[in-house]
C-alpha cells in the first residue's frame, strides 16, 4: 500500500491531507454547480420565469461571481504571501461558503433572487479557498512529482464529489430512508449536505498540512492591505520575467473558459431542451467515477509525452464534445458526452495546474496562484457572458453551446507557443 500511494502521488500524510481538500470542495462543484442546483433553480426557484430567462439569469449570476473573484483573488494571494495565514484564510472562506450552501435548504418556490445570491456567495467562497489550497502545491510536492500530486488531487475530488452526489441521488429517490417527507425537501437537504461535507473534509488539510513559509522580503512593504496591493502590482510586473508562465496563463484563461462554461451550463441547458432530470444527474455521477482513473492516467501520460502534449489531447476531445453537444437531442446522448467529459476534465485541469507550478517561484506561490485560480475554475467572465448573450439573442442555448468551440481552438493556439523548458529554466535563472 505505501508503494502504491507513492506511485499515485499520495505517499506522505501531508500530501494525502492536501488532496483531501479536493475531496471536500468538489462536492460544491458536483451537487451545486453541475448537477442539482441548476435544475432546482430552473424548475423551482425560477419557476415563475420563462426557461430561457431563467438560464440567462443563472449565467449572469455566474458572471457576477467571476467578476468579484477576478478583483479580490490576486489581492488575497498577495496578502497570504506576506504573512503565514494561508490556512486561516482558507478556513474563513470554507466557513462562509458552508453557511451560504447550508442556507440553500430554505430556498422556496419563486425565490430566484435569494437562490442566486446564495449561489454567488458560495461560488466566491469556494474559488477564494482554492487560491490558498493550490498555492500550497509547490511547497509540499517535489518538482518531479508535481504532475502526479496534482492529478491525484483531482482524482480525490472526483471520488469525494461522486460519493456525495450518489448519496444525494439516493436521498431524492428514497427520501423516507433519510426521514424526509418528500422529494422537494430531499432536494433542498441535498443542497445543504454540501455544507457539512465541505466543512468536515477540510479538517485534514487544516490539521496536517504545515503552513507554508511566507516571504521575508524587506522590500515587499507592509503585510497589510496596502502592502498587498503594492505587492500585487509588483507581481503582475514580475510576470514579464516569467514569460512562458504568463503565456500559459493566457492560454489557460481562454481554453478553461470553455471548460467551465460546459461544466456550469450543461444541466440547465439539458433542462431547457427537455432532457430527463434523473438521467442527467445520473450521467454526471458516472462522469465523477470515470474521472478517477483517467485523472491518474493523465498523470502517467504526462510522464511519457509531457504535460503540454497531454493537455492538447484533452482540448481535442473537448472540441468534439462541443460540436456533438450542439446536435444533442436525447438523455442517452447527454450520457455519452458526460463520459467523454469525465475522461478529460480532471487531467486537463490538473496538468495545467502542475505545469504552471513548475514555472513559478515557490516564495510567491500564493500571488501567482491567485492569478491562476481566477482562470482555473473562474476562467473569466467571457464564457458565461457569451453564453448568456447568445441565449438572449437567439432564444435557445443550442447556439450558445456551439460558440464554446472557439475557446478551445484559440486556447490551444496560445498553448502551442509555450516553451515549457524555457519556462522552468527561468525559475532557476531569475534571482
Amino acid at each position: 500500500m505505501p508503494r502504491l500511494l507513492e506511485k499515485l502521488g499520495l505517499g506522505t500524510r501531508e500530501l494525502r491531507a492536501w488532496a483531501m481538500y479536493d475531496w471536500a470542495n468538489s462536492a460544491f462543484w458536483t451537487t451545486i454547480v453541475a448537477a442539482i442546483f441548476p435544475i432546482y433553480f430552473q424548475k423551482v426557484a425560477a419557476a415563475n420565469l420563462p426557461p430561457a430567462v431563467a438560464t440567462v439569469r443563472f449565467a449572469w449570476g455566474t458572471t457576477l461571481s467571476i467578476l468579484v473573484m477576478a478583483i479580490i483573488a490576486p489581492i488575497l494571494g498577495s496578502v497570504a504571501d506576506r504573512a503565514p495565514i494561508k490556512k486561516r484564510l482558507l478556513a474563513l472562506f470554507v466557513a462562509i461558503g458552508s453557511i451560504a450552501t447550508g442556507a440553500m435548504f430554505f430556498i422556496a418556490r419563486g425565490e430566484w433572487l435569494f437562490a442566486l445570491s446564495l449561489f454567488v456567495i458560495g461560488n466566491i467562497a469556494v474559488a477564494a479557498s482554492i487560491v490558498f489550497y493550490e498555492s500550497m502545491l509547490p511547497h509540499i510536492a517535489p518538482p518531479d512529482q508535481l504532475d502526479r500530486v496534482s492529478t491525484a488531487g483531482y482524482a480525490m475530488g472526483y471520488v469525494g464529489g461522486g460519493v456525495l452526489l450518489a448519496i444525494n441521488i439516493v436521498m431524492m429517490t428514497k427520501p423516507e430512508w433519510f426521514w424526509l417527507p418528500d422529494k422537494e425537501t430531499a432536494v433542498r437537504a441535498s443542497l445543504a449536505s454540501v455544507a457539512v461535507w465541505w466543512a468536515v473534509f477540510s479538517i485534514p488539510l487544516l490539521r496536517d498540512v504545515p503552513e507554508p513559509a511566507h516571504r521575508d522580503d524587506p522590500a515587499a512593504g507592509s503585510a497589510g492591505f496596502v502592502g498587498a496591493v503594492r505587492g500585487l502590482l509588483a507581481t503582475f510586473r514580475e510576470l514579464r520575467r516569467y514569460k512562458q508562465a504568463f503565456l500559459l496563463l493566457l492560454a489557460f484563461l481562454i481554453y478553461n473558459d470553455g471548460v467551465q462554461t460546459i461544466i456550469r451550463m450543461a444541466t440547465i441547458y439539458g433542462t431547457e431542451i427537455g432532457l430527463d432530470d434523473n438521467a442527467m444527474i445520473g450521467a454526471l455521477l458516472v462522469t465523477q467515477f470515470i474521472g478517477i482513473p483517467f485523472a491518474f492516467l493523465f498523470g502517467t501520460l504526462a510522464g511519457r509525452i509531457g504535460a503540454k502534449t497531454a493537455i492538447f489531447v484533452g482540448l481535442a476531445v473537448y472540441s468534439v464534445i462541443t460540436v456533438l453537444g450542439y446536435f444533442m437531442r436525447s438523455s442517452s446522448e447527454f450520457f455519452a458526452l458526460a463520459v467523454l467529459v469525465g475522461m478529460v476534465q480532471g487531467g486537463t485541469q490538473a496538468l495545467s495546474r502542475s505545469l504552471f507550478a513548475s514555472m513559478i517561484p515557490r516564495e510567491k506561490s500564493s500571488e501567482f496562484f491567485a492569478f491562476f485560480g481566477v482562470f482555473e475554475r473562474y476562467a473569466g467572465v467571457l464564457g458565461p457572458a457569451v453564453f448568456a448573450w447568445v441565449v438572449a439573442h437567439s432564444g435557445t442555448s443550442r447556439n450558445a453551446i456551439l460558440s464554446v468551440l472557439a475557446f478551445f481552438v484559440i486556447g490551444a493556439a496560445f498553448l502551442a507557443f509555450v516553451d515549457v523548458e524555457d519556462g522552468r529554466a527561468a525559475v532557476r535563472r531569475v534571482p
